[in-house]
């Protein structure tokens, strides 16, 4: 930990606060150690660090006050709903101030996502870390001050009236921050394909299988955060996000994502187990292979399966990885784990976040979503020779769109490099092109995997929740996509509900999911 000691800045007077019924001030926090944390939502690193600040909070209940300063990247998360979405998604339980100006920021000289700033109980910063993997420090840091400061007599810890979000508006919703949906088409033995329709219910922490009328056929997992094993009904995931379907296995794969995990869910059998991961969160960016239960990931947030061959999107370390399903060994496929728009081989290559990925049978095709751009991997095939030799192309990394800048974010139908999304985090091809969910645009766009041309289709592009035909629809940060031969589904992450694209004429509908309870108002049958 950087050591210091000067005066705490004050918070401005005028700003927004949430979880709290009042704005609060260094000044009436004084006895008490506080620690700021400054983060954004978009920002992995950021909720890598959630689960440390609980950990912190639970040991040093009556000694510490962590206050979160989101100090915005993203134009859409300056406002103070999408904030206040975010606690909610995240089960953030300490204050919130909102700085979308950077005011904060700059008063403290914050240079990156995420810092945590120390304050002392007489008001003075004696310490900054930056990054995730801190809590031994942080705990340590924390457990000297109290010490010093019980010898001084200067701790009197002040008790804060919260007001928590989640106590004014509880979630009851029958789906709760659904992140991905995957929509199945199978013969049922005449000329009519039935659709099965796999919904990621993340914020639930369950799996629910409904068919493409709403009537639910299955949910897997208690709707309990946790990582285990078993029937669907004892099974227990973490935050689960994209998906891909083996039929002839009938296994559902999922990227667990909080868990850091990759899991099966065998339909036959109805049962899950684990196929990858050690559910703990791994620390190594560096490119790596080895056994896939013996191998940590981090944060594994969507799945595409080609032949024996699951390739993930692993977000946490800004990269794409594969999993050979037969031999249970994994790989890092491309990215050098920097957080970057690098282009080049698979071993140059840099990616940020990716968050979705589909394929075309030659290219994956990844939602980059920290620099809010579409980015094409090569996959490893012979190519075809024109010497005769059979030469095989070395597989590359490009852009499809987007400014490739980690701040090049925008919103504007334009072509290659001179599009912008905002915080694209779902992509899937379809009908020769690439659908995106443009998440903090709140649009649906399509874009032409070969010139890069890119075009609104659905959303107006404001946050609601309005059925419609193309642009007349709203959405509320839209994260994930699946096509079938007819319709595209998507994940409809704010609205809490997955809304339904007829292709033919981009008419948008809300899948009812008749009879489906949140796991805290009813039992599922």
């Amino acid at each position: 930990m950087t050591m210091t000691r000067v005066r705490a800045p004050e918070f401005p007077i005028d700003a927004t606060w949430l979880n709290t019924n009042q704005p609060l001030t260094l000044k009436q926090l004084r006895g008490s150690i506080v620690l700021l944390d400054f983060w954004t939502y978009c920002c992995l690193n950021c909720l890598h660090v959630l689960p440390d600040l609980k950990y912190l909070e639970k040991k040093y209940p009556n000694s510490l006050t962590v206050i979160g300063v989101h100090s915005a990247k993203f134009d859409n998360e300056k406002e103070a709903e999408n904030v206040r979405q975010a606690i909610l998604r995240y089960d953030i339980e300490h204050p919130v101030v909102l700085d979308s100006n950077l005011t904060i920021w700059g008063q403290y000289a914050v240079r990156a996502w995420p810092t945590l700033m120390l304050i002392d109980p007489e008001g003075y910063v004696v310490g900054y870390l930056s990054g995730e993997g801190n809590r031994q420090v942080l705990d340590r840091s924390i457990a000297e001050m109290i010490r010093e400061m019980e010898a001084k007599g200067t701790i009197n810890f002040p008790q804060l009236n919260l007001s928590l979000e989640k106590q004014q508006r509880p979630l009851t919703t029958p789906l709760a921050f659904p992140g991905k949906v995957l929509a199945e088409e199978e013969s049922n033995g005449d000329a009519d394909l039935a659709v099965r329709c796999f919904i990621a219910d993340t914020g639930h922490h369950r799996i629910v299988v409904s068919n493409s009328q709403g009537e639910v056929l299955q949910i897997v997992g208690t709707g309990k955060s946790g990582f285990q094993d078993g029937s669907f009904d004892e099974a227990e995931f973490g935050a689960p996000q994209g998906m891909a379907w083996d039929g002839e296995k009938a296994c559902l794969y999922v990227a667990d994502t909080e868990n850091h995990a990759i899991r099966c869910l065998d339909f036959n059998r109805k049962q899950v187990k684990t196929i990858a991961g050690t559910g703990e969160q791994s620390r190594n960016i560096h490119p790596q292979q080895g056994e896939a239960l013996a191998t940590a990931f981090n944060s594994p947030w969507d799945l595409e399966k080609i032949g024996e061959r699951l390739y993930i999107a692993m977000a946490g370390s800004h990269q794409i990885w594969s999993m050979d399903l037969n031999a249970g060994t994994v790989e890092t496929y491309a990215g050098i784990g920097r957080e970057a728009c690098f282009n080049g081989s698979l071993t140059e290559a840099a990616f940020a976040q990716p968050s979705g990925i589909t394929t075309d049978g030659k290219e994956l095709f990844v939602a980059d979503s920290e620099v809010s751009s579409i980015r094409g991997v090569g996959l490893i095939e012979p190519a075809k020779s024109t010497t005769g030799t059979g030469a095989t192309a070395a597989p590359i990394v490009r852009t499809v769109c987007g400014s490739g800048e980690l701040f090049g974010f925008g919103d504007k139908d334009e072509e290659g490099f001179e599009a912008r999304l905002q915080h694209c985090l779902g992509v899937e091809y379809a009908q020769n092109y690439l659908w995106i969910a443009d998440t903090y645009n709140h649009k649906i766009k399509r874009v032409d995997p070969k010139t890069g041309i890119c075009q609104t289709l659905l959303g107006d592009g404001s946050s609601g929740n309005k059925d419609g035909c193309g642009t007349a629809a709203q959405f509320s940060e839209p994260s994930g996509l699946s096509a079938t031969s007819s319709h595209l589904y998507i994940a409809d992450t704010n609205n809490h509900q997955i809304r339904v694209v007829e292709l033919a004429t981009l008419s948008v509908k809300t899948l009812p999911l008749i009879g489906l309870c949140a796991p805290n108002v009813c039992l599922p049958k």
